[in-house]
């Protein structure tokens, strides 16, 4: 976890500063509104998810290793090529993975996250989940591990192939030409965050577009049929932990409520958005019907807001940037506590965006976990050799965090606007 951590220490600085070279972009060239909120909220997300794979917070049914060390055929030696097939046989597998996340009831909610925006740009890259507590991956790895491909070779390519799945999240790259037939690329994936109904379900690819036109889940961008990004029951909120698990919710209170036994077992694997008809109706759900015509969530802050927001966050990104990269001196059982710390800061931090009086609740919390750290441990995880003064200064702010929301949300609260 300590080189994984350093990896994302590099990685992370550089994904959100291209994020918000987009964001200029679209401002400066495009003269696009400057979306601030949704953005936090998929900034927010990203490091939700990364403190909750370094914390290794899932479940691994049956290991690769494992698998490979049982099944194996044949070894395969370690050379360039090596790489290459356990590439492309990763891409096959993630697109299964992906397919079945968007199919099955059960499984969309630790992809939902993902297409919960209603923009499409690098942000939405980063919006990831922290709810895939229960890991399928291995089983989708069978064709790798009865070659003989070494685990060694899938713990490097995976970080590999995840990272190149952000660059065609933006929707200011055209059509590439000829590559339009090899791999995704932005046109493609608008395509796939889009639920027109002519895009819904369709290219599940994740690096090569061959699985989808092989596998008949293709669809080209239409010249007259301009995406529309969401989801069809639109989440309404900047809160990544509720977005994570207010599908699986949904889930158990219809399995709940449903009268009959055989829905109460099946609505976990049903396509996605499937209910009980009993439910539906003594429990209707808000769901688009016109997707030419609706309401966009956003909310109106004053300048105030604004700034402390970006205040929060870059806070937030030093304290995961600290996170990461002393993973070794933090230690355990310290690091659950910081990964808790974490949790709740980016809690309370996206109930404050969405306008919720109850995140001042999350903010005393958040404040109160951070004061009882420096009186705990003597400083905030080591840092007093290096940086003296900075228990001193993390106290001020807890402080003053807490007095200057508590007076933004009785004061100055924001409101519910429609686009």
């Amino acid at each position: 976890m300590e080189q994984y951590g350093k990896i994302l220490l590099i990685v992370m600085p550089v994904f959100f500063s291209l994020i918000l070279l987009e964001k200029w972009f679209g401002w400066y060239k495009a003269k696009e509104q400057v979306l601030q909120m949704d953005m936090i909220s998929s900034l927010s997300s990203a490091m939700s998810m990364i403190t909750k794979n370094v914390l290794g917070l899932s479940i691994t049914i049956i290991s690769y290793g494992w698998i490979e060390s049982k099944i194996a055929l044949t070894h395969i030696h370690l050379t360039w090529l090596t790489y290459v097939i356990a590439f492309v046989v990763l891409d096959f597998s993630h697109y299964w993975i992906h397919r079945i996340e968007h199919k099955i009831n059960f499984f969309w909610n630790s992809h939902i996250v993902h297409h919960s925006s209603e923009e499409f740009n690098l942000a939405c890259a980063v919006r990831q989940p922290i709810s895939s507590f229960v890991k399928i991956f291995s089983f989708f790895m069978i064709p790798a591990a009865l070659l003989g491909i070494s685990p060694v070779v899938i713990a490097t390519i995976t970080p590999i192939h995840f990272f190149a799945q952000f660059w065609y999240h933006t929707r200011f790259i055209n059509r590439m030409g000829f590559l339009e037939y090899i791999i995704v690329t932005p046109s493609h994936h608008r395509v796939h965050h889009a639920f027109n109904e002519e895009y819904l379900d369709k290219n599940m690819g994740q690096i090569f577009i061959i699985w989808d036109r092989f596998f008949g889940t293709f669809q080209e961008e239409l010249p007259n049929v301009t995406p529309i990004y969401g989801i069809t029951r639109p989440m309404r909120t900047w809160n990544p932990f509720k977005i994570n698990f207010v599908h699986m919710w949904l889930l158990i209170t219809d399995a709940w409520r449903a009268n009959s036994i055989k829905d109460k077992l099946r609505i976990w694997f049903m396509p996605t958005g499937w209910r009980p008809a009993d439910v539906v109706e003594k429990y209707p759900v808000y769901k688009i019907d016109d997707i030419h015509n609706f309401d966009k969530y956003d909310t109106k802050n004053s300048t105030l807001i604004s700034i402390l927001t970006w205040i929060q966050l870059m806070m937030l990104f030093a304290f995961v940037s600290y996170f990461l990269g002393h993973l070794a001196t933090i230690g355990s059982p310290n690091i659950f506590i910081y990964g808790g710390f974490i949790f709740v800061y980016i809690y309370s931090l996206t109930d404050f965006m969405d306008g919720n009086k109850s995140s001042l609740i999350w903010e005393f919390l958040k404040a109160a976990i951070g004061i009882a750290i420096l009186i705990y441990i003597g400083d905030w995880f080591g840092t007093s050799n290096a940086y003296p003064q900075l228990s001193n200064i993390l106290l001020a702010y807890f402080t003053i965090s807490v007095i200057v929301t508590g007076w933004l949300v009785y004061k100055k609260e924001p409101t519910l606007i429609i686009n």
